[in-house]
């Protein structure tokens, strides 16, 4: 008996890896439709705001989204990617067909989906089998992102992008303050530099004056002095066709950057202008590789590091 179990669990492995294969194939140029999402990711875009213990809960298997370790070695339906899982695999199907009870596996709950801490072979079993349900143990990391079954890297990306965006503009009142500018940013983060821009300009009015000036008027001081100045420059260069996808706000935080390092090389009176040419030339994409880009080729590794360009590792 324990041959023939054997047997069929070397034949579900095959016959999953095989769906893994086809899966990754027509996948080829969507992949992040196809990967597994990573908790640390997730933990570092959504920041929680703590945890709690909920106990054992039977977890739906197609709200299981992602693991914390192994989201690398199963696909998004959770198929095997690679042949070394085989072993265990096997194993665990074995049980499962055997009618052996396992234990109860670990997850993670974040924003109304979960992720797999202990247990990512039983899952992929699991559906392999078409098991609807599985016993867990749960932990809610608490978020006011709610994430949904199929949200892909990218639409994670939109999704904290937009809540950041929407609390820096209530928290600032910037719909009343500059009625009509769009600030909108594409990486998660960007807003709290954006914010630390606003305070750091409203301290140099500051010190030019004997009664604290409102952060109101420092902020449409930043807008007139500062930003708009940088940013007619960037537009007025074209800039923004060199940086597909991103946004006139984005140029403006990493020339800011780049322009304080080319003010340490060269001095403080390097014109900003010079700035913005010079960090085009640096970090822009050349006609070809628009053309390229437009055409679907490169866009894959572009995807892959939604935050590449820049003049230094943070960027990158």
């Amino acid at each position: 008996m324990h041959n023939f179990y054997e047997t069929i669990a070397r034949e579900d492995f095959n016959r999953a890896r095989k769906s893994a294969l086809f899966s990754e194939l027509f996948g080829l140029f969507r992949y992040d439709r196809e990967e597994l999402l990573s908790l640390q990711e997730v933990r570092e875009k959504l920041r929680p705001r703590g945890e709690t213990y909920r106990g054992m809960q039977t977890v739906p298997i197609d709200r299981i989204v992602g693991s914390e370790g192994r989201y690398g070695d199963f696909t998004r339906q959770f198929l095997p990617r690679y042949e070394h899982l085989r072993k265990r695999w096997q194993r665990v199907d074995m049980a499962h067909l055997s009618d052996i009870i396992l234990p109860p596996i670990s997850l993670y709950e974040v924003g109304g989906v979960f992720f797999v801490r202990d247990g990512n072979h039983r899952v992929s079993v699991a559906r392999a089998q078409g098991v609807l349900a599985i016993d867990a143990e749960v932990i809610t990391l608490e978020t006011e992102i709610p994430l949904y079954e199929t949200m892909t890297r990218e639409n994670l990306q939109k999704a904290v992008i937009a809540h950041e965006r929407e609390k820096f503009y209530q928290a600032l009142h910037l719909d009343t303050i500059l009625p009509g500018v769009d600030l909108t940013v594409t990486a998660t983060g960007r807003y709290d530099e954006l914010i630390q821009h606003l305070h750091g300009h409203k301290y140099f009015l500051n010190e030019r004056e004997v009664v604290e000036i409102p952060l109101e008027h420092a902020i449409r001081s930043w807008y007139e002095n500062v930003y708009k100045p940088i940013t007619d420059t960037v537009e007025k260069a074209d800039l923004l066709s060199r940086f597909p996808g991103r946004t006139v706000t984005d140029l403006y935080l990493w020339i800011v950057r780049h322009w304080d390092q080319l003010k340490q090389q060269y001095g403080p009176d390097f014109p900003v202008d010079a700035a913005v040419q010079d960090y085009g030339k640096r970090f822009g994409r050349g006609r070809v590789r628009r053309f390229l880009a437009r055409i679907g080729l490169g866009i894959a590794k572009d995807q892959k590091s939604v935050d590449s360009q820049g003049p230094d590792s943070s960027h990158r």
